[in-house]
């Protein structure tokens, strides 16, 4: 039976956190990076200075990309294929299934995810922190972080050195149910 993650990290315009301005998307089947997926998003919203900083997409930019509703039917075939990972994954989870409900996607009520920041803390106690950052400069992982699809390759690296350590990846899973808020 294959193994299949899907890695995947969003950034987003502003405070509010319910649209992405980039995605990012890289698989893991049985502990080999197969695919790697990603693209600014049009929010069709306003940006925080903040944001723009952080990420380096600007309003102009992401106004020439496609909108979340139109890339859900390239997202969905990522996104439907295995275990959802993320780095701090509450956060990308959270996006999602905002973006989900916003563009009222027909999509799963529930689904499986585990978090890398969480596997971090046991893999790694005496880190100071477990920032993806902290992660990959510890692991010689190259990293342009905040760039969604830097992020999402970090994440699957960091998850493939989980594995390759035993850790017991199903220990770490959760259900997000998206009736969230």
């Amino acid at each position: 039976m294959t193994e299949r993650y899907v890695a995947f990290d969003v950034e987003t315009p502003n405070s509010r956190n319910d649209r992405m301005s980039a995605i990012g998307i890289t698989v893991v089947e049985d502990g080999i990076i197969t695919e790697e997926f990603s693209t600014l998003v049009d929010p069709e919203t306003w940006f925080d200075r903040f944001n723009i900083r952080l990420t380096g997409i600007t309003p102009a930019a992401a106004a020439e990309a496609p909108t979340f509703g139109e890339l859900w039917p390239t997202l969905e075939g990522y996104l439907s294929a295995g275990t959802l990972a993320a780095h701090n994954a509450p956060f990308d989870m959270g996006v999602l299934a905002r973006c989900i409900r916003a563009y009222a996607v027909d999509w799963y009520d529930r689904w499986e995810y585990v978090c890398t920041v969480r596997m971090g803390r046991k893999c790694y106690p005496e880190l100071p922190d477990h920032r993806l950052n902290t992660l990959c400069a510890c692991r010689g992982i190259p990293l342009e972080h905040h760039r969604a699809g830097s992020d999402s390759h970090a994440c699957a690296e960091i998850l493939i050195r989980y594995i390759q350590s035993g850790i017991n990846v199903y220990e770490f899973k959760k259900v997000l149910v998206t009736a969230i808020t």
